[in-house]
């Protein structure tokens, strides 16, 4: 199978965007955490992403947002087990990783998911990491949920993207907790304060994405019309 057979199937399968980084490209990665730590024979990721709806920025409730998460949480993992379970028939080895589920990480003294999502996402050209440390994808900015698999298929790579975000800080003066102060996310502090119980509905929600919110490419070029209505409106 070649690069663009995969991506089909993973098309096929929901998502909105596909690429393919090597496992050359991850030589940067903390130890423990490498696709290789997790799959001794991987030879490339595939990385895609599914678009996540604007409309949850333009809510008083925080519910919406919170729901579409965990919902689309579930839609990715299904397409990465899908996609596995696919290339199995065809005698092919592919391993999902898990879309929203970290460990610690007593060197670091961080929470890690098995192989970095985002930094998948990057090294397979989906987009870059922003100052915020969201993915921002030309085609959604930052409003995309992403998924992974890794696989023993040797396949052609995507190029790398250059640099999307200009570091204007907007995100940094916006954080209600200096969460972004550091080059390096002050994650429990962020965590801390986006989510948690919402102590007068008694729901688990998230309750801030203002880093999200403020950056000038977190719609992208395909929510350009539902963009302008929101800033508008806000």
């Amino acid at each position: 199978m070649d690069h663009n057979e995969i991506k089909s199937i993973v098309f096929s399968l929901g998502a909105d965007l596909c690429g393919i980084a090597g496992i050359d490209r991850f030589d940067d990665t903390p130890e423990g955490y490498h696709p290789l730590d997790v799959l001794p024979s991987c030879k490339s990721v595939i990385s895609f992403a599914c678009q996540f709806p604007v409309g949850t920025l333009a809510c008083k409730s925080a519910v919406p947002y919170t729901r579409v998460r965990n919902s689309i949480t579930t839609k990715l993992d299904a397409i990465a087990l899908d996609f596995c379970i696919e290339m199995e028939k065809r005698g092919i080895l592919a391993v999902p990783i898990p879309t929203n589920e970290s460990q610690w990480d007593d060197r670091t003294q961080r929470w890690r998911s098995i192989v970095s999502q985002k930094h998948a996402a990057q090294a397979a050209g989906l987009g870059t990491i922003g100052r915020n440390t969201l993915l921002i994808t030309p085609e959604f900015g930052s409003m995309v949920w992403l998924g992974a698999v890794l696989t023993e298929m040797e396949l052609e790579p995507d190029p790398i993207r250059d640099p999307l975000c200009d570091d204007c800080d907007l995100c940094v003066k916006v954080c209600p907790v200096n969460a972004l102060e550091d080059v390096q996310l002050k994650q429990q502090l962020c965590w801390d304060h986006a989510f948690g119980n919402n102590q007068q509905t008694q729901n688990w929600e998230i309750s801030c994405h203002k880093c999200r919110d403020i950056c000038p490419y977190n719609f992208g070029s395909k929510n350009q019309i539902l963009a302008d209505r929101i800033r508008r409106e806000h």
